[in-house]
């Protein structure tokens, strides 16, 4: 170290830089009076060099990091800056799903220019909310193929409010079949009662498509079941019997899709099925059954009733009865006393 300070030294002196300089002087006069120390000057210009190395060193590990990642946006056109890619390190984005996702959009024809394209910064904006960027630019690719008004900002809306834009888009180009009733819930019919009592076993199969204008904040798949559900019981209860059902199933599916079903809902439907028909109990006659024994039971504890009066009746009568014959017996035994004192009071007399 003192080999270094004393070589410094001397390069200060035979630079002449304490001489030539006046606001050098001081600083080259106190080294020399030190004898070991160092100037000032030289020092910032040791910490200065040491500093730039360090940046250096930090922006070619950086440029050596992300150089293959710009090379493949380059060689795309895709419009991501070095700069960029940094920043992005900086900020917790990977650099890999921006830069693929932006190569893909490009690739795909989709305007990627400011400021209302496809832009590095409105995908990091959409990652750093927690957003699928991959998704949302296939949805976008997708519907693009399908000519369907899909921007990126309905698109990343759709995916924040936690619907799968990607499933959306594909389910609007390709309509899915859903059950009536959910088979995954366990119940494999509907139940409905036509007007004659009989008994109606129905499963239904409901095609939708995706609407994409009521996607944020309409209901699910769970509501458009439970209204068609809802809406076959109720049209095969006004159903005069269950053979008219059974001869005209359309009847019932037309009946049901004309009452707009899919209203605030993220559905379109499209059609609805009847896809099977199963005759059951004949739930007017069982109830009839039922309401007679019902009403054989009130009868008979009616006549139960009764006859239990009837007998309290009867019981009562007969003692007033013997009440009677016993105020008989008394009134019978004073006639000879009645007899005994009229003879004693001169009222009767034997002839």
């Amino acid at each position: 170290m003192a080999a270094i300070i004393s070589n410094g030294s001397e390069w200060i002196a035979s630079a002449g830089i304490g001489e030539t300089s006046g606001w050098l002087a001081p600083s080259a006069l106190l080294a020399q009076q030190r004898g070991d120390g160092i100037s000032f000057q030289t020092l910032a210009i040791i910490v200065a060099v040491g500093v730039f190395a360090l940046i250096s060193f930090v922006v070619f590990l950086l440029v050596v990091k992300y150089i293959g990642l710009w090379i493949q946006a380059k060689t795309s056109n895709a419009r991501v800056s070095m700069t960029s890619l940094i920043g992005m390190g900086f900020r917790q984005v990977d650099p890999r799903i921006i830069v693929n996702a932006k190569i893909m959009a490009t690739q795909a024809g989709l305007d990627i220019s400011e400021p209302n394209g496809v832009t590095t910064a409105r995908l990091e904006a959409h990652y750093l909310a927690g957003g699928h960027v991959m998704r949302v630019i296939q949805a976008i690719i997708a519907a693009q193929r399908a000519r369907i008004d899909l921007d990126f900002d309905r698109a990343a809306a759709i995916d924040l409010a936690g619907r799968d834009c990607l499933d959306a888009v594909q389910t609007s180009v390709n309509p899915k079949v859903i059950d009536c009733p959910d088979l995954r819930k366990g119940k494999d019919f509907l139940s409905a009662v036509a007007k004659n009592g009989v008994e109606l076993k129905v499963r239904a199969r409901v095609t939708v498509r995706t609407n994409l204008d009521q996607l944020i904040g309409g209901a699910t798949e769970e509501t458009v079941i439970a209204r068609v559900g809802e809406s076959i019981v109720s049209s095969i209860g006004s159903s005069t019997t269950h053979g008219d059902v059974l001869e005209r199933p359309d009847t019932i599916s037309k009946a049901v899709l004309a009452r707009g079903l899919d209203a605030q809902t993220a559905f379109e439907i499209v059609s609805i099925d009847i896809a099977d028909i199963e005759v059951g109990e004949n739930i007017g006659a069982r109830l009839q059954v039922d309401q007679a024994e019902a009403d054989t039971r009130v009868a008979r504890a009616n006549a139960e009733r009764r006859r239990a009066e009837a007998i309290a009746m009867e019981q009562e009568m007969k003692a007033e009865v013997a009440l009677n014959q016993a105020k008989l017996i008394g009134a019978e035994a004073r006639v000879p006393e009645a007899m005994a004192a009229a003879f004693r009071g001169g009222r009767m007399r034997v002839n």
